[in-house]
């Protein structure tokens, strides 16, 4: 039997692959107990595209995403004819897993030009097992949407770096230019381009020389504007607010919000709490099994400069430094870091987790002084024992569903859907309760116009039995449920 040519060895892995990642995504979307907070918000501007166009493009929230809902539930609806809010939340959720699926082609690619075909598809194995990349794969958020278009940019990239090939450059310009609708980092494989070339200006390059690289700069904005512009014009504005005060991105809650944006000085303490959110996240996100690992294979592939193309090492670390130095921003600011915002850093450095295990096991097979001869075939073994126990341990994580911790929200909002009417005005401590309930939610609701025409009203009370002291005057109890284990209970309350 043929040894399967190169191509179709990827395309193999690929097919493996993808498979792996659909049907996590499809077990981690049918056991959905609670979408997030910010699927919501996402959901609801999807709403406004087809009655209120301006409300859409100028949301909360870029309308790259919310758009791909859209396409997304018209197809839907055109298969089942439903316009309900689980067709709503499939709809969005379904867009996630799709981008999910399709930047392990891009990825793939990127990895084998990286650190080799082999250990490109045990790192997307093992990043297809990471419960929290998974999880963002099956939830109404847009970070794997984002991803598919960074990546696809990104590769593009490392061809156009190889070759000079002016089309590479267009291709990325363009596709960082419509990711950039979804999430405005996208720009920044734009900024390493530019940063590339220019460099090529003071050295000279194989294929490119002063006049091309001006070139290849001009084509490769122009790429990038031709779908950023529309969007900018559409939306409004050309960056985020917060984007104008530091380079971040992310959906910034209010209620989260514990400093101010701009601060004179930054304090050592500071720092230090920013280091260690910053080296918690990464843990969570890596289940920490993986961070031994991930530390040792970096440190490999890059005190060895021959042995892959600079390039994309070049541009990996641009990414990680512009990474670290975002993270660490945000926290100083504005208090707070998400496993979110570390989903680039995690995806496009887990390509050299597997030389990291591979190295770990050599040293566990090198113990055995008796084994020495059988050392190569001890190694193998050891690695896939090390990568079968980090799988294992993803796996008992990503067994437990999607939003477990507030499915008490989803018992309430079955309550005011079975007994409430649809006009009816509810608030509510989270928006999700009257989005389950297909009612009219109110956040804040004591500082609201709506306050005296609202009907019910949804409470979270702790064990000390502080609803009485909640109870709002004309209203009584219709409702409750038990106290949970971290000891609240939410109560309704209904305006006679």
């Amino acid at each position: 039997m043929n040894k399967p040519s190169e191509a179709r060895q990827d395309t193999i892995n690929i097919i493996i692959l993808a498979a792996i990642a659909l049907a996590i995504g499809v077990y981690l979307i049918a056991t959905t107990i609670l979408i997030n907070k910010d699927a919501v918000v996402y959901i609801e501007q999807t709403k406004n595209f087809p009655g209120h166009p301006s409300l859409f493009a100028r949301g909360p929230y870029p309308p790259g995403y919310p758009f791909l809902i859209y396409v997304s539930h018209g197809i839907v609806t055109l298969i089942s004819n439903s316009v309900s809010v689980e067709a709503w939340i499939y709809s969005a959720q379904s867009v996630s897993l799709l981008c999910r699926v399709l930047s392990l082609i891009p990825l793939y690619f990127i990895g084998k030009s990286l650190v080799g075909a082999r250990n490109s598809y045990f790192a997307l194995l093992i990043l297809i097992f990471l419960p929290y990349p998974a999880e963002y794969g099956s939830e109404v958020v847009r970070e794997w949407p984002h991803l598919l278009f960074l990546a696809t940019a990104f590769f593009f990239l490392t061809r156009a770096s190889i070759g000079g090939d002016w089309r590479m450059f267009a291709a990325t310009g363009l596709f960082a230019g419509i990711g950039y609708a979804i999430r405005p980092e996208c720009a920044q494989i734009v900024l390493y381009g530019i940063l590339w070339l220019l460099v090529g200006l003071f050295i000279p390059r194989p294929r490119i020389n002063r006049l091309k690289a001006f070139c290849l700069i001009f084509i490769l904005i122009i790429g990038f504007l031709i779908p950023a512009v529309p969007y900018s014009v559409i939306r409004g504005r050309v960056l985020p607010t917060k984007l104008k005060v530091i380079i971040s991105s992310n959906n910034i809650q209010p209620e989260r919000i514990e400093k101010p944006a701009c601060l004179a000085s930054v304090m050592p303490r500071d720092i230090l709490i920013a280091v260690r959110k910053f080296t918690e996240r990464i843990g969570e996100n890596l289940m920490y099994f993986f961070i031994p690992p991930l530390i040792i294979g970096l440190y490999y592939h890059f005190r060895k400069p021959k042995e892959f193309p600079a390039d994309g090492r070049l541009f990996i670390s641009a990414l990680i430094i512009l990474y670290i130095a975002m993270m660490m921003l945000l926290h100083i600011n504005f208090g707070y870091i998400s496993r979110r915002h570390f989903m680039p850093m995690i995806v496009f450095t887990a390509f050299y987790i597997p030389t990291g295990l591979f190295i770990i096991a050599d040293w566990i097979s090198g113990i055995n002084i008796k084994e020495n001869a059988n050392r190569q075939k001890n190694t193998q073994k050891w690695f896939f024992i090390l990568l079968t126990a980090g799988i294992l341990i993803c796996t008992v994580k990503l067994s437990s569903p999607m939003g477990t911790e507030k499915k008490v929200y989803r018992q309430a909002a079955k309550w005011l859907k079975e007994n409430t009417a649809s006009a009816d005005i509810i608030a509510v401590p989270d928006l999700r309760i009257s989005f389950y309930a297909e009612r009219k939610g109110v956040l804040n609701w004591t500082h609201s116009s709506l306050a005296a025409k609202i009907k019910y009203v949804v409470q979270t009370a702790k064990e000390s039995g502080d609803s009485e002291e909640k109870l709002l005057s004309g209203m009584s109890e219709v409702w409750s449920w038990p106290i949970s284990k971290k000891g609240e209970a939410i109560l309704i309350y209904e305006r006679k």
